[in-house]
């Protein structure tokens, strides 16, 4: 599992730092949680995790500065499934931060992928990887477009709670960060 994050990293540095910086997070979200300690080493774990099915895809399409084509969209979304797979390998991994890695991209109203549940059938530490991920990539810069403010990342959470993510962990996630939505008093635009 090691060299696989190695492997990741020599591959796309953007994506394993990214991992890094979504565990970190998770870190923070576990101890806002109370989550004890097997739970949070699973969440971290996972969190970190989360991206490692990308060491299958091919670099033309991690690094491609312009919108993704349909096929090779169509190969993106196997993410999930491919990492997944990668972990299942390792037997001594519980099977909470193989879900994480596998259902990250569900929807709360079942419009994601790779298997379309919705709701309360996503595990529930893979619906808080989904808010963290999403978070990170909004205010990250990527090489086609430049990271969102903070508070225009918090917008979009509010505005996708009860649709894309879990609405009861997208407030928890705001209040443990201490986020202001942009246009708020607080917000120093």
């Amino acid at each position: 599992m090691i060299d696989e994050m190695n492997q990741l990293m020599d591959k796309d540095s953007l994506t394993y730092d990214h991992s890094v910086r979504v565990s970190s997070l998770a870190k923070v979200m576990a101890r806002g949680l109370n989550l004890n300690e097997r739970q949070t080493n699973h969440l971290v774990t996972g969190c970190f995790l989360h991206d490692i099915g990308k060491l299958r895809i091919p670099v033309e399409i991690l690094n491609k500065t312009s919108a993704l084509a349909p096929h090779e969209w169509d190969l993106m979304k196997l993410h999930p499934s491919i990492g997944a797979k990668l972990l299942q390998e390792y037997r001594h991994l519980d099977k909470e931060i193989i879900e994480i890695v596998q259902f990250h991209h569900e929807r709360w109203n079942g419009k994601g992928y790779p298997t379309g549940i919705s709701g309360r059938n996503i595990p529930d530490f893979a619906r808080i990887c989904a808010i963290i991920d999403a978070f990170d990539c909004m205010v990250s810069n990527r090489p086609y477009r430049q990271g969102m403010s903070i508070g225009e990342a918090t917008n979009q959470l509010l505005l996708h709670a009860g649709q894309q993510f879990d609405e009861h962990y997208v407030r928890i996630f705001i209040q443990l960060f201490h986020l202001e939505p942009l246009g708020s008093r607080n917000d120093p635009k």
